[in-house]
């Protein structure tokens, strides 16, 4: 296992043993955004007792105002530690400030479109020096929000990319009150104020949030919003995606509706997708919500497997998927 890298400053800051799994954590310097000051942390899973085990790369971003906790607790318990025992090359980012990431000097003005634009495609590389194998992405809530934006502003793409799993991911689920101007006009005003919205404060979760990114959503819903970025159109760029993609969302998810993830779906334009909605009428035990789609018993038993079972083989349909969903399309 390298501990350095041809691409940019790089250094193993941690490697740890945690039961059963390894766990090396890698902060990066790619200095590709105008922010000079940005630092990824980067923590790739493995099992302790074969470090040399090298198996497919599967990278695992997290959602809005949380970190790498997400997909593994200090218990070694989590979709990421699962794919780990699974064989996989677990890798698992944490976005700008979050988590073993230091906040970057513009912190505040933070904006998924850095994410996609620098992060993603430093993440990416970076993986694939180290792995020699192109990586799956999985992304949760924002992550797969980022994701989508990386594939659809073209930062993203094949043959970098081995295939893509959106969980509870949609930008189509409008607040209407953010139509009027003044509303909207507002609201950022007070955001830059903050600089920052804090996840413990509103319960939202551990991590905080900048405000370029809250701002950057209140435009995508604003009265001429789209999902994009100056004149990059991220939502029209998705139609040109041909990846291997599976869109899951959850019945009884109020944040990202089944209705506007399906949406999201139906706009990428792969050949080969398949869709999940993780609900009692769909065959499973539960109407799961967004956080327990991933973070559960009931996921563990039910989706961890399939997750897995589509990274081994993303042409077959998942088991539990609803007809018009599961089939190749």
């Amino acid at each position: 296992m390298q501990s350095s890298s041809n691409l940019f400053p790089v250094a193993l800051i941690s490697a740890e043993r945690r039961g059963d799994l390894s766990e090396d954590v890698y902060r990066l310097k790619p200095g590709n955004s105008p922010d000079g000051t940005v630092e990824l942390a980067l923590t790739r899973l493995g099992l302790a007792d074969a470090p040399q085990s090298r198996g497919v790369p599967v990278i695992l971003l997290h959602g809005s105002f949380s970190n790498r906790r997400f997909w593994y607790s200090p218990k070694g318990i989590g979709l990421g530690a699962f794919l780990a025992r699974q064989g996989f090359d677990v890798w698992v980012p944490e976005m700008r400030g979050h988590g073993l990431s230091k906040r970057n000097h513009d912190y505040a003005r933070n904006r998924v479109a850095d994410y996609a634009r620098y992060d993603l495609p430093a993440i990416g590389a970076f993986v694939r020096e180290q792995s020699a194998q192109v990586p799956h992405w999985i992304g949760h809530s924002l992550g797969g929000t980022t994701l989508a934006a990386a594939l659809g502003g073209k930062h993203l793409g094949a043959p970098a990319v081995a295939s893509v799993a959106l969980f509870g991911c949609q930008v189509s689920r409008t607040h209407w009150p953010l139509k009027i101007p003044l509303v909207e006009w507002t609201g950022r005003l007070l955001l830059k104020r903050l600089g920052q919205v804090s996840g413990a404060r509103f319960k939202r979760g551990p991590e905080d949030e900048p405000a370029g990114v809250m701002i950057e959503a209140m435009r995508w819903n604003g009265l001429f919003g789209r999902f994009g970025e100056g004149k990059q159109d991220w939502w029209k760029g998705l139609a040109e995606v041909d990846l291997p993609l599976l869109a899951v969302s959850a019945a009884g998810d109020q944040q990202d509706p089944d209705w506007a993830c399906r949406k999201l779906f139906e706009q990428i334009g792969s050949e080969h997708r398949q869709y999940l909605c993780l609900g009692r009428q769909q065959g499973f035990t539960d109407d799961f919500g967004h956080v327990e789609m991933l973070v559960s018993k009931a996921a563990q038993a039910e989706v961890w497997p399939l997750v897995a079972r589509w990274l081994k083989d993303s042409l077959t349909p998942l088991q539990g998927a609803p007809a018009e969903g599961a089939a190749t399309v």
